[in-house]
């Protein structure tokens, strides 16, 4: 217990100390977080529609060459930085370039070569979500929005992307979390993010536990605000659970059961013809043909 009372003691201190630095440090993973996750997004999407263009026998060569050139280019990419750590993709990128084009290529600016790195790095997974949520759409929809003339083109764009797009949300939510807590490695190349600011105080004061507890809960914080908005954003878009049919529509109520005046209706005692009809069927009983 007096350990416990020790740590928040240290935790309060340092709080009261360099409060402005840890949420400096929390509003600039953020904004990664998001910008990162939205051009991701973007990638995976222009990279999962062209690993599903259709391609068949009957196409013409160059078409399939073609496709198969970019199918290759994708995969090629989706592969590799699906494979790899995102903290060695930060290093090749940010320190590789100018290694390679004798300082020719280089980031001037810290934010552009964050932004890139985590980007790319979410491109790479969201490319296969893309992918799987195309092809989970019912193929018979594909079929008949071509049977009434739709082009390709019309088809992923009116019918299949939407219903994709809803598919993927969940995914997309777990990339932006993943985000908010990988954003941590890009200190790699001196960004200034959350887990940048840990190493800072702790490099001053040398509470590093503390300084750790701050990390874990401001990182738990993010986490669970994005996971309880992406949950609302769903709800929003599946709509009401709940689908009653209308009941005191006249116009549905009375469908079929309209009463004449002059005549009454199939379903009233005064109807002349279903009167006699159910008297010789008492009588008579029914004749053959009509069973």
């Amino acid at each position: 217990m007096n350990l416990f009372s020790k740590l928040v003691n240290d935790v309060s201190r340092l709080w009261a100390n360099y409060a402005s630095a840890y949420l400096g440090g929390m509003w600039s993973t953020l904004k990664l977080a998001v910008v990162a996750t939205v051009i991701g997004v973007l990638i995976g999407l222009v990279c999962g529609i062209l690993n599903t263009i259709p391609c068949g026998k009957n196409d013409s060569l160059p078409r399939r060459v073609l496709l198969g050139l970019i199918r290759f280019v994708v995969r090629a990419y989706v592969e590799i930085f699906r494979g790899t750590p995102m903290v060695l993709q930060a290093v090749f990128i940010y320190y590789g370039l100018p290694y390679f084009s004798n300082n020719t290529l280089r980031f001037d600016d810290i934010w552009a070569a964050a932004i890139l790195i985590v980007s790319i790095n979410t491109g790479a997974y969201m490319a296969e979500s893309v992918r799987g949520g195309i092809i989970s759409v019912d193929p018979g929809q594909t079929e008949g929005a071509k049977a009434i003339g739709m082009t390709h083109v019309q088809t992923m764009v009116n019918v299949i992307l939407p219903q994709a797009f809803r598919n993927i949300i969940p995914q997309i939510g777990n990339n932006f979390i993943i985000n908010i807590k990988d954003t941590s490695v890009m200190f790699i190349i001196g960004f200034t993010e959350f887990f940048a600011f840990h190493r800072y105080i702790t490099g001053v004061n040398n509470m590093y536990f503390p300084s750790a507890t701050i990390e874990m809960i401001g990182y738990l914080t993010m986490t669970l605000v994005a996971s309880f908005l992406l949950r609302w954003l769903e709800k929003r878009l599946d709509g009401s659970d709940n689908y009653e049919l209308v009941s005191d529509d006249q116009l549905v109520m009375a469908a079929g059961t309209y009463s004449y005046p002059d005549r009454g209706s199939p379903f009233d005692e005064r109807h002349k013809p279903s009167r006699e009809a159910v008297i010789q069927e008492v009588k008579f009983g029914r004749n053959r043909g009509e069973r």
